[in-house]
């Protein structure tokens, strides 16, 4: 009976850590799949910063070029 009552509480035991490990790979995929959405976020930024200083610099050259009036 003792053994029966250890073996039961191994096994309950054992199942408690695959739900540990489960929980920590799907909090993991999670952050991962965060970051990779930051990544992207930056990215776009970067570019409407690119594409704002391209158009400074357009207008600069233009104005440049036009007489005063």
């Amino acid at each position: 009976m003792r053994q029966a009552v250890l073996l039961l509480a191994v096994a309950v035991l054992a199942g408690c850590g695959v739900d540990t490990a489960t929980t920590a790979a799907t909090g993991a995929a999670i952050k991962k799949e965060e970051v990779e959405q930051g990544r992207k976020t930056m990215e776009q930024a970067r570019q409407k910063v690119e594409q704002a200083a391209q158009q400074m610099q357009e207008r600069a050259q233009r104005d440049a070029g036009t007489p005063d009036r």
